[in-house]
């Protein structure tokens, strides 16, 4: 949930009391000499006093420079930050507004804040990655901002306050953008969600990761939020006073096996229950943590001891347990999370860990020295594992020489579980859940990923774009030559999933010729349009280049073939200005027929699989979006939408099963279009049994299907029409489809049926 923040003290004139703010943040942190602090809050007020009544000088957003600089410190002050870090945050708006020059911060505040400071103005190169269409460029020519980025990545590494300071400065903006205009509130929260909640992931400062992704998930995602939220807001009550039952139950069982902890219960966030709705593609009323409690307790051993306890009053769920203890994830965090049948049956996750583990998860890398003479090895190991991924972004925007990339650097395998699979000689190698052995070998070297031609996996030999699993031993098949397929950086086909790997590959193909590129990238193009069918003729793809920022199309196909470019942005880019408008049909899609829109009586809400029929809400149950429903047949009233676990369908059910359909709610809207594919392929046993899986997993309709085979030359020649609703999803499912053993060709017909 957002975090809602504390006020500045004000007093009876209307500003600050300084004296009392200052005390406030003694009490979270040590502050060895309050004047310095004081020092600096005045010099900024005076900076803005001094041109307070020249609104050329100082715009309406600058005034707030002075209580944004409060905030700032009052976030790092509960991140146990010192002196130096907040003096620089309450400096650092009043400087980059160029109302203090730095200059005077070094002379006045001293060397080691003035470099803080310098630091965090050289993160604005982040910041500055923008879609041009949307915001210009600041930094200008492109070698200046990949010098300004190694800088940032320097400063970050040199000292960690840096990142810390800028999070709290993004934390403010996202805070504050509330009453801005929906473009500058999506702009901020695009950077946010992208940069700075991942960062914060990465440092394990768990509060501030959490509330950067709900503020930005409400501005990107609005209808989506308030969805989440309605449904949360309307059972709170029932859940507080279930939660209130377990907690005051198990106070009692750990006061009975003397353990000095304590139980609270725990908000689930927003962004992190639509996430989880999406990945596992359940309803809200499966997310299993919506109801949950934390545990904290003294000791490690307490930890398993309270997990026996869980279980003993209830029943786990399968698959819903992880010791992040045993195995922490790869920022750090520890905790055992279990999920169970608690009180009347309802579903409730239990989380278990230290006191000091719980320090480590909300303010990660600031948690170093909160237990200093208690050092372990695993917490240094954590404070360092955190350095050294600093250090390895570094290292790969060394090797790419490239600003791009950056962003799916710092977002890539945050949100994922690990892997520990084995080299041959016996070596563990921790990985992003998902990774192939094609993320294997540019993890083990990246001449080993170049010259790699096949993988085997316990000892059997597998696809490149094969699954790992912990336990895996993997063996890498290389070859003389270094040469890695323009294929892996095609995200349908599953080769790449670790940014790392993705990084060096495009890498490799940025060092060879531009002709050869181009050469590569139009044959990419060409044969993608094939295969769609698309009639785009010369003059289209320069709109497209142009669109996709290039002045040239051989440009654009140098890009795609150096992999600066994906194919998919160039077919995403034709349907947007090519798809039929409302009044107008299109070239490239001419021959798709809509798809009819099924939707109920009420405003928006449509309904899937009832075909053309009316549908109406049941008054029954009245269901709401979200909620697991089920169909019925009436006489002359349509179908009527019930909620699964309605008294009136299960007599239905009973009395009238052939008239109960499968629905679900199509919240997304998106207008579908019939498109007719062929699948050539030897003909072999399962083949049908192949594509219909594929088709099923992409949860895609099929409104018709034919299969012929030649006897004579023993192909097999599949006719369906699928419902799409964009061009990347056929591409997705054509090379999908295309993996599939014995398939020689797929690709779209289109003038099947005329």
């Amino acid at each position: 949930m957002v975090k809602v923040r504390e006020e500045h003290p004000i007093k009876e004139d209307g500003t600050v009391d300084l004296d009392l703010w200052i005390l406030r943040l003694q009490k979270q942190v040590e502050i060895p000499d309050p004047m310095f602090v004081r020092q600096a809050c005045e010099r900024v007020k005076e900076a803005r006093d001094a041109v307070a009544g020249d609104d050329d000088m100082w715009s309406e957003n600058s005034k707030d420079a002075y209580l944004t600089g409060l905030e700032m410190a009052q976030i790092l002050a509960e991140l146990q930050q010192d002196q130096e870090s907040l003096i620089a945050a309450i400096l650092y708006r009043a400087v980059r507004e160029q109302k203090i020059p730095i200059a005077d911060v070094r002379k006045e505040f001293g060397q080691t804040i003035a470099s803080l400071i310098q630091g965090v103005l050289q993160m604005a190169a982040i910041g500055s990655r923008k879609n041009p269409r949307l915001e210009s460029n600041v930094l200008g020519d492109s070698e200046g901002q990949v010098d300004n980025l190694r800088k940032m990545l320097v400063a970050m590494i040199d000292d960690v306050r840096v990142a810390l300071i800028k999070i709290a400065e993004r934390t403010c903006a996202i805070r504050g953008v509330k009453d801005g205009s929906r473009k500058k509130r999506y702009l901020v929260a695009r950077e946010v969600f992208d940069i700075y909640a991942p960062l914060a992931h990465r440092l394990g400062i768990g509060h501030i990761k959490w509330e950067l992704e709900d503020l930005s998930f409400r501005y990107l995602k609005p209808n989506d939020y308030k969805h989440i939220a309605r449904l949360l807001d309307e059972k709170r009550l029932d859940r507080q006073l279930f939660i209130n039952e377990v907690v005051e139950m198990l106070r009692s069982r750990l006061s009975d096996a003397h353990i000095a902890g304590q139980v609270q219960g725990r908000a689930k966030h927003i962004y992190s229950i639509w996430r989880k709705m999406q990945r596992k593609n359940i309803e809200f009323n499966q997310v299993y943590d919506v109801r949950a409690v934390r545990v904290l307790v003294p000791e490690v051993r307490d930890c398993y001891t309270v997990l026996g306890i869980v279980h003993g009053l209830w029943r786990n769920i399968p698959h819903e347990f992880d010791d992040y203890i045993a195995s922490p994830k790869s920022n750090g965090y520890r905790s055992l999370h279990t999920a169970v049948f608690g009180p009347e049956g309802k579903v409730l996750e239990i989380q278990i860990r230290t006191f000091e583990m719980h320090d480590e998860a909300e303010l990660g890398v600031c948690a170093h020295h909160l237990y200093k003479g208690t050092d372990t090895r695993a917490r240094r190991d954590g404070y360092e594992e955190k350095i050294s991924w600093l250090r390895q972004v570094l290292e790969w925007h060394d090797d790419l020489g490239e600003s791009e990339g950056l962003q799916d650097i710092l977002r890539g395998d945050v949100t994922q579980d690990r892997v520990y699979v084995f080299t041959p000689d016996g070596h563990v190698i921790d990985m992003p859940s998902g990774s192939t052995p094609v993320d294997f070998a540019y993890r083990v070297h990246t001449q080993v990923g170049h010259r790699c031609r096949g993988a085997k996996v316990n000892g059997r030999i597998v696809q490149l774009n094969h699954c790992l699993k912990t336990g895996d031993q993997v063996e890498i098949l290389t070859s003389a030559e270094e040469r890695p397929r323009r294929d892996w950086l095609n995200i349908n086909l599953g080769f790449v999933t670790t940014s790392r790997a993705r990084a060096k590959v495009a890498h490799w193909f940025k060092l060879q010729a531009k002709e050869q590129n181009a050469e590569a990238g139009r044959e990419m193009v060409e044969r993608e349009l094939r295969r769609l069918a698309l009639d785009i003729n010369q003059h289209d793809l320069k709109k497209i280049a142009v669109a996709v920022n290039f002045k040239a199309t051989e440009d654009m196909f140098a890009a795609l073939g150096a992999g600066d470019l994906r194919l998919a942005q160039i077919i995403h880019e034709a349907q947007r200005q090519f798809e039929p408008r409302p009044d107008e049909p299109a070239e490239i899609v001419s021959n798709y027929r809509h798809a009819s829109d099924s939707r109920s009586g009420k405003g928006d809400i449509r309904i899937q699989g009832v075909g053309n029929l009316l549908t109406v809400i049941a008054s029954c149950c009245k269901p709401v979006p979200g909620d697991p429903i089920v169909g019925f047949i009436t006489q002359g009233r349509g179908v009527s939408i019930h909620h699964e676990n309605c008294s009136n369908l299960l007599a239905l059910r009973e009395n009238e099963p052939r008239r109960i359909v499968t629905v679900e709610w199509d919240e997304a809207g998106e207008t579908t279009y019939p498109v007719d594919i062929l699948i050539e392929a030897y003909d072999r046993s399962g083949l049908l049994r192949d594509v219909m899986m594929i088709l099923a997993n992409e949860k895609l309709n099929i409104l018709a299907a034919n299969t012929l085979t030649d006897k004579n030359s023993n192909i097999a020649r599949l006719s369906m029409t699928v419902e799409i609703s964009r061009l990347e999803m056929l591409g997705r499912l054509m090379d999908k489809l295309n993996q599939l053993p014995n398939v020689i060709d797929v690709h779209r017909e289109r003038d099947r049926g005329k």
